[in-house]
C-alpha cells in the first residue's frame, strides 16, 4: 500500500506531545471517524464531493465562515466593508499561520481566487466567481474585490478554503494530495482506501484543537462500521449507519445517537441528452411511479422527509407551492403512453424501454436503487442497476457518463446553487449541470437572481425558478435527510451543522 506523507514541516509541534505521552504525563488523544468512501480531491478550489469536504473542513479556513445556523460569520477575515454594491474589502486577521509555518497574507487570498478564475485551471467552481472583475492587494492584510455588477451571493461564495500561494504554485495538481491550509488539523498521512490521519495544528489561530489526532477510517461496509463502533475501534460516524441498524445502536452500551433536521437533499438525476429522458412526460411519469413514502418508511426508517425541491423548508427562499407528483402508477402509465412509449404487451414482461441506473457500492444506496428498479418496473420501465467504487461512480457523473443516478446535494444555504446546477452555461467542468439542462427562461431568472440585492425581490425570482424546475423535472427530488450521528459516549462536544459539516471537530473532547 502506497502511503502519502506530507513533508517534514507538517510534523511541526508533534514531538513534544509524543515525549510527554511516553513519560506518562499524558497520553495522546485520538478520535477515529468512519467514512464510507475515500475523498476525491483535497484542494478546496476543486473538491465537490462530500467526502472531500469533510477533510477540507478541518484543513482549511475561509474568509467567511458559517455558524451552527448557517449564518455568515468572520473567519480569516476579522471584518469586511461594502462601500457600494460592487465593492467588498476584507481585513484579514494578523498572525494566522499556514501548516508550514508561513503567515497568511492578502496575496494568498488573491492567488486562490485568481486560480479559480483562470479558464486553464478548469475548476468546477469557476462559475460561482465569474462576477469578480478585479482583486487588489491593498496591503498585506487587506484585499479588495471589485465585481462587474451587483452579485447577491458573493459573501456566501467566500466560504472557500484559502491556499498558500508559495506551496500551491510549486505543487501544482499534487496540492490536492498534499494540502496545506490554516485549519485546526494538518494532514499527516493518507493511505488510499484505508485512512487519512490528521494531527492538531499547534499554531491554529483560534487555539489548538482539543484532541491531538483525528483519523478518517475508510469503512465501506455498513455492518462493519457498526461493529467497529460497538467494539470501540471507531468513535463517531455521521449519516453512515444504515437506518435499520439504529434500533440496535440504541440498545448498545457505550453508544449514543444525535439527530437533527438537515438541508441535504437526495435526488434522481437524468441525462437530458438521452433520447428517452429528454422527453418531459417521461421524466414526469418516472416521478409519478416512485413511492417515496414507502422508501422513507421501509429503507430510511422515517429518518427523512419527502422533498419538493432543492431547497429545504427552512431556507428563506423555499417555495412550497410547486407542481407535485404524488405516487400514481396509473398516471405514470398514461404519461408514458402520451410520450409515445406504449406498453408492448399490456401488463406482460416486455418493457416499454430500458434505463441504466448508476450508484456507488454503498449498501443503502444499492438498496434504494433496487427499490426504484422495482417501482419503475411496475409501470413498464426496465432498469439495469450498476454500482461502482465511489471515485469511479462520481467521476462518471461529473463527466456526464450516465442515464440516471441518485446522489445528494449537501450544504445548501444560498439559492444561487440553482445557477451552479441548472444554468445552461454550467455544464462540467465549469459547473454542475451534469444532465445538460437548457432552459433560456430559467437562465434569465437565475441571472437576475444573482444581480438582485433586495431579499423579497430575490425570493420572488427563486419562487419562479422552483416552479419551473418542478414542472420540467431535470431532477426528481426525493427526500431531505435527517442527520444521524452515532458516537461513543466518551466523545463530547460534537455539534451537528445543518449541512452536516465537520467544523465542530476542533471542539471535540475525549472524556473517558
Amino acid at each position: 500500500m502506497r502511503v502519502r506523507y506530507l513533508p517534514g514541516w507538517a510534523l511541526i509541534g508533534l514531538v513534544p506531545a509524543f515525549l510527554l505521552g511516553a513519560s506518562g504525563v499524558f497520553a495522546e488523544t485520538s478520535l477515529v471517524i468512519g467514512l464510507e468512501s475515500n475523498p476525491v480531491n483535497l484542494d478546496p478550489r476543486f473538491a465537490t464531493d462530500a467526502y472531500s469536504a469533510r477533510a477540507i473542513q478541518i484543513l482549511f479556513n475561509s474568509l467567511v465562515g458559517k455558524d451552527t445556523r448557517s449564518e455568515l460569520v468572520p473567519e480569516l477575515a476579522e471584518r469586511w466593508e461594502i462601500p457600494d454594491d460592487t465593492t467588498y474589502i476584507f481585513y484579514l486577521r494578523k498572525g494566522v499561520k499556514f501548516h508550514d509555518g508561513s503567515e497568511l497574507t492578502a496575496s494568498d487570498v488573491k492567488y486562490t481566487f485568481d486560480a479559480l478564475l483562470n479558464p486553464e485551471f478548469k475548476s468546477p467552481k469557476r462559475g460561482s466567481y465569474e462576477k469578480i472583475k478585479t482583486i487588489e492587494v491593498l496591503d498585506p492584510y487587506t484585499v479588495k474585490f471589485t465585481l462587474t455588477e451587483p452579485f447577491a451571493p458573493f459573501l456566501t461564495n467566500m466560504v472557500l478554503g484559502i491556499v498558500p500561494q508559495h506551496v500551491a504554485e510549486k505543487m501544482g495538481r499534487d496540492f490536492s494530495q498534499h494540502p496545506v491550509g490554516t485549519g485546526p488539523f494538518q494532514l499527516k498521512a493518507w493511505l488510499p482506501d484505508e485512512q487519512l490521519e490528521f494531527t492538531a495544528f499547534p499554531e491554529y489561530f483560534e487555539g489548538r484543537a482539543k484532541v491531538d489526532r483525528i483519523v478518517y477510517k475508510i469503512v465501506p461496509d455498513d455492518t462493519v462500521r457498526f461493529l467497529e463502533l460497538k467494539k470501540g475501534t471507531l468513535d463517531l460516524v455521521q449519516n453512515a449507519i444504515p437506518p435499520e441498524v439504529i434500533p440496535l445502536v440504541r440498545k448498545t452500551k457505550g453508544l449514543k445517537i444525535l439527530t437533527a433536521d438537515g438541508t441535504n437533499v437526495a435526488y434522481l438525476g437524468f441525462n437530458l441528452r438521452d433520447p428517452i429522458l429528454k422527453e418531459k412526460k417521461v421524466r414526469q411519469a418516472i416521478a409519478c411511479a416512485l413511492n417515496r413514502n414507502s422508501i422513507i418508511s421501509y429503507l430510511l426508517k422515517d429518518l427523512a422527509k419527502p422533498a419538493t425541491g432543492l431547497l429545504a423548508p427552512s431556507n428563506w427562499a423555499y417555495e412550497p407551492n410547486v407542481p407535485r407528483y404524488p405516487y400514481d402508477k396509473g398516471l405514470a402509465k398514461k404519461l408514458l403512453d402520451e410520450a409515445g412509449y406504449l406498453d408492448p404487451d399490456g401488463d406482460g414482461p416486455s418493457p416499454r424501454f430500458n434505463l441504466t441506473y448508476k450508484t456507488s457500492e454503498n449498501q443503502l444506496r444499492k438498496r434504494i436503487g433496487e427499490a426504484l428498479q422495482y417501482q419503475l418496473k411496475e409501470v413498464g420501465i426496465q432498469v439495469v442497476l450498476k454500482s461502482y467504487e465511489w471515485g469511479t461512480f462520481f467521476s462518471d457523473i461529473t463527466k456526464g457518463n450516465f442515464q440516471t443516478y441518485t446522489l445528494e446535494w449537501v450544504g445548501i444555504t444560498e439559492p444561487d446553487i440553482f445557477y451552479y446546477i441548472f444554468h445552461s452555461s454550467n455544464v462540467p467542468p465549469r459547473g454542475a449541470n451534469r444532465g445538460q439542462y437548457v432552459n433560456p427562461e430559467l437562465d434569465k431568472l437565475l441571472e437576475e437572481g444573482r444581480r438582485t440585492l433586495d431579499l423579497e425581490k430575490r425570493k420572488a425570482l427563486y419562487s419562479q425558478v422552483q416552479k419551473i424546475l418542478a414542472e420540467d423535472l431535470p431532477y426528481v427530488f426525493l427526500w431531505y435527510g435527517t442527520h444521524v450521528v452515532v458516537a461513543r459516549d466518551r466523545v463530547q462536544g460534537f455539534t451537528i451543522y445543518p449541512a452536516g459539516d465537520f467544523t465542530s471537530l476542533k471542539n471535540v473532547e475525549i472524556k473517558e
